[in-house]
């Protein structure tokens, strides 16, 4: 299973930014995508993540009325669209997908190559 992920930039603050991350290869079921973004001596935190049996998401309180995370399952995509960005937004953004790649197999977890976000003026 491959993570494809796009829409990182620069931007200023109480801009927006949306960010898109496709899963692809030879995934049987998905169970959620989501969010994770690492700031420079922070450890990686959850953003928002959304189940994709009933779209069921969760966000953090720091995003939460800013950030909205959707998600196509037809294209095995996730989107976060994030407005009102703060420059405590900046980080390297890291789309995480649980799928299985057979019905017999356990769902794991899987990690794109990450996304950098710089809200600065």
């Amino acid at each position: 299973v491959q993570l494809q992920a796009s829409g990182g930039g620069l931007v200023q603050p109480g801009g927006s930014l949306r960010l898109s991350c496709a899963a692809s290869g030879s995934i049987f079921s998905i169970n959620d995508m989501g969010w994770y973004r690492q700031a420079p001596g922070k450890q990686r935190e959850l953003v928002a993540n959304i189940i994709f049996s009933g779209g069921s998401a969760n966000y953090a309180d720091s995003v939460k009325s800013r950030f909205t995370i959707s998600r196509d399952n037809a294209k095995n995509t996730v989107y976060l669209q994030m407005n009102s960005l703060k420059a405590d937004d900046t980080a390297v953004y890291y789309c995480n997908a649980n799928a299985k790649t057979s019905r017999w197999a356990s769902y794991r977890a899987y990690w794109g190559q990450g996304t950098q976000v710089t809200v600065s003026s």
